[in-house]
């Protein structure tokens, strides 16, 4: 189902991707890949490069850092050492973005219900979650139904859990695969143009009803939205 075909409804829901749009988790996650080159020898790499490759995951970071790529030996290694490292140090500098809690905090009051749809591990979601004290009414990651974004199966999922249909969902995220599964799954979608967006990726071009380029114009324009 692709969201161009239908009229927009008012937004009774909203659900966030973790990584990049609702937490800036970047400076762990650095942390600990610096770390892991620091192990093998290498030079550390500077914040701002590593944090372009956050939102693609433990995969990307081990390429980013070794140029070892999914399937070549020493990868899983690499990765899993990478993970163990992060697990370590999770929310330790980890934060909300700043303005975010606010709009979390008026969901609650009207109630708007909202949760976290993320490719993100179930073990490292639960852990980063309740080191920054997030409770989300619904909470899907991919070893939930075996699949991730942009399979619009887990927003859809969420939607379910939240008991508002897809059509009246906003999904907010700052990968293309995050605007193509919530445009999948028949819900309005939403840049976080402050997030985990790489120098050379074109947001205009990934169809989202909106593009956010800070916190203060997403809260503005969600609020607008709901109903």
């Amino acid at each position: 189902m692709d969201s161009d075909t239908q009229q927009p409804s008012a937004v009774r829901a909203v659900l966030f991707d973790l990584d990049g749009t609702l937490v800036d988790s970047a400076p762990d996650l650095a942390t600990a890949l610096n770390r892991l080159l620091v192990e093998e020898g290498k030079a550390k790499l500077p914040y701002g490069v590593i944090r372009d490759q956050v939102s693609n995951g433990g995969n990307a970071l081990v390429e980013l850092g070794f140029g070892v790529k999914l399937g070549e030996p020493n990868q899983p290694e690499l990765r899993q050492r990478l993970l163990d490292l992060y697990q370590e140090n999770i929310g330790e500098n980890s934060r909300i973005f700043a303005g975010l809690e606010e709009l979390l905090k008026e969901f609650d009051r009207q109630p708007v219900p909202w949760g976290i749809v993320t490719n993100k591990p179930r073990i490292y979601t639960d852990l980063l979650l309740r080191e920054l004290r997030i409770h989300a009414a619904a909470v899907v990651c991919p070893e939930d139904l075996g699949v991730s974004k942009p399979d619009p199966a887990p927003l859809l999922l969420a939607a379910r859990q939240l008991a508002t249909p897809p059509e009246q969902c906003l999904y907010v995220g700052d990968h293309v695969r995050d605007i193509e599964a919530g445009r999948r799954a028949g819900m309005q979608t939403l840049v976080a143009g402050f997030g985990y967006i790489g120098i050379h990726e074109q947001p205009s071009s990934w169809g989202a009803d909106f593009i956010a380029n800070t916190v203060p114009e997403l809260n503005a324009w969600i609020r607008q939205k709901i109903a």
